[in-house]
């Protein structure tokens, strides 16, 4: 079963903001499907039923109050001159406390064997580039520093995902609410 670590948008005005924006964002890209719009703060890969109850029993440990983080900006992974992936990032404040959240989730699963293979850098990806398209930052320059809305981060979840033909499936396998 193929799993992460997630933390989902919620706030619907946010979700309108970036649906807009990837209609006007004229690139040769596969728009992400905003219902499966999210910050990974870890991935896991495929694991065994095994593991599950393990990794469900560590995530539980967590404890974190509830943060307000802003979407704000946009870029290109690895570079906007050859793009492979095209996110929406966060105000500072809102980001590192992000960071310090994605690093919880590292140090209660590395006991599991679950190591990062990258730093987190707090973004959510809103179009995958399959072939080669050149280079973007002209189109994304009029996007830069704008922002998209906030929303108040009061959980994580442990998600399965499915791959299929039409994009992945996600489903819930667990939440961790924040303490207040």
């Amino acid at each position: 079963m193929r799993t992460f670590v997630a933390v989902e948008i919620t706030n619907q005005d946010v979700i309108n903001k970036i649906e807009k924006l990837q209609s006007q964002i004229r690139i040769n890209a596969k728009p992400v499907d905003v219902k499966n719009i999210h910050f990974t703060l870890q991935f896991l890969g495929d694991i065994t039923e095994f593991n599950m109850e393990k990794i469900q029993k560590a995530l539980k440990s967590i404890e974190f109050e509830s943060f307000m983080l802003e979407f704000r900006g946009i870029g290109a992974f690895p570079k906007p001159k050859f793009p492979r992936v095209v996110w929406i990032g966060t105000d500072e404040r809102g980001g590192e406390k992000l960071k310090k959240l994605s690093k919880q989730v590292e140090s209660v699963l590395s006991p599991l064997g679950f190591k990062k293979d990258k730093p987190f850098k707090p973004h959510v990806t809103i179009f995958r580039i399959k072939k080669k398209i050149g280079d973007i930052s002209k189109d994304l320059e009029n996007f830069g520093n704008m922002s998209y809305g906030s929303q108040k981060i009061v959980q994580i979840k442990f998600k399965k995902s499915i791959l299929t033909p039409n994009g992945p499936v996600y489903s819930d396998l667990m939440e961790v609410n924040a303490i207040k």
